[in-house]
């Protein structure tokens, strides 16, 4: 029995939900599932990606928070559709999905929750507690989201906790040497990477502080700012000040990480504790480095010392002890391919993509159960 799977996410763009909702939505296709995804916002960095994999995909244009006009176009796809299954990513997303599902009979909704939000007032909590009593399961990828949402008053009990998933890293179809000529960098470069919106929450400005203090030793370094967001222009404007835009260098949104990825040396990251970087899982699965702040969602994908480094995320110190973990991993070329041999073990033991969709397969047969039981 073939199931229909309406997802339904905020964005198109390069964020790590969407990145999840992509490798789901692939690896479900390849199990004979008709998958759909509707995305509340436009097109974004992915969009390419979902059509080249044969999964249908809708953009609703959202303009503001509550868009009738979203709602509208939402209603439409979901009366045409007739999905067994609704899946939401996050709270705006389930917002739209449970509200449009109950008004066209679908029974099936999985509310996915998979970032902390910061509720602006008692409305948003009311809300949100209102979508896990609707949904007919929910759903996280962390033990500690789930237990965040628990003590925010959401029952922690109805969670099914799935850890995300990353494919193997794939060959990068261009050469070190190549990379660095088409970005018009020095051939002995030393490349670290960041990856992520550009908002304040990932605290992109420390780590362009931090990669002023390595340029005293390393001329040659170079940040690569992989992402966009409302952040941009003024952190443009503080590496100008800081530093200068030749040493860290602004690439925007991008949907070719995966050519950029396997050859950085480090990738740092310096989110607070929102949710699971993707960035990071597909660094691992590529043998990067890591050198993540210290929160306890990075705790769950790096092991400090074995596979990365974890430093404390909001002290002036952690700058420092960020430049000083990069000048060893720069230095010692054992160690470097010690981390990344790690790190890619671990993603094949904890974070495989095939796993991840196995788990949200087997929840969809037990939806697929339950219809061929009400049909009877």
């Amino acid at each position: 029995m073939s199931r229909r799977i309406l997802h339904i996410t905020e964005s198109l763009g390069r964020t790590g939900v969407a990145t999840q909702v992509f490798v789901l939505s692939r690896g479900l296709v390849e199990r004979g599932c008709d998958v759909h995804v509707a995305a509340l916002g436009g097109s974004g960095a992915l969009a390419a990606a979902f059509r080249a994999a044969g999964i249908s995909t809708a953009e609703l244009g959202r303009r503001w928070t509550a868009d009738p006009v979203a709602y509208y176009k939402l209603h439409r796809l979901v009366r045409s559709l007739r999905p067994d299954i609704v899946h939401t990513w996050n709270y705006d997303a389930g917002v739209y999905g449970l509200a449009t599902a109950r008004w066209c009979g679908v029974q099936n909704v999985v509310t996915g929750l998979y970032r902390i939000d910061r509720w602006t007032g008692g409305e948003r909590l009311i809300i949100a507690r209102r979508l896990t009593m609707g949904a007919a399961r929910l759903t996280t990828d962390s033990t500690y989201l789930r237990d965040w949402y628990a003590g925010q008053g959401l029952s922690g009990d109805r969670f099914t906790i799935i850890p995300p998933g990353v494919a193997p890293a794939p060959a990068s179809d261009v050469s070190r040497e190549g990379l660095l000529r088409e970005l018009h960098l020095p051939t002995d470069a030393r490349l670290i990477g960041v990856v992520g919106r550009l908002v304040p929450e990932n605290r992109v400005k420390d780590l362009i502080w931090a990669a002023d203090l390595l340029r005293v030793l390393y001329d040659n370094l170079r940040l690569l700012i992989i992402g966009d967001g409302p952040q941009r222009r003024q952190l443009e404007q503080y590496a100008r000040l800081a530093s200068d835009l030749d040493h860290i260098q602004f690439l925007g949104e991008r949907g070719d990480v995966w050519r950029i990825m396997p050859h950085l040396d480090v990738l740092w990251n310096a989110s607070e504790n929102r949710s699971h970087s993707i960035a990071i899982l597909e660094a691992m699965a590529a043998g990067v480095p890591v050198i993540a702040s210290d929160t306890p969602l990075n705790r769950e994908l790096v092991i400090d010392n074995e596979t990365g480094y974890l430093i404390p995320p909001l002290e002036r110190s952690g700058r420092a002890t960020r430049a000083r973990r990069t000048d060893r991993i720069f230095n010692d070329v054992d160690l470097a391919r010690q981390l990344g041999s790690a790190a890619r073990n671990r993603i094949v033991d904890c974070f495989d993509a095939e796993q991840c969709v196995e788990r949200h397969s087997e929840l969809c047969w037990e939806f697929s159960s339950n219809l061929r039981s009400g049909a009877k």
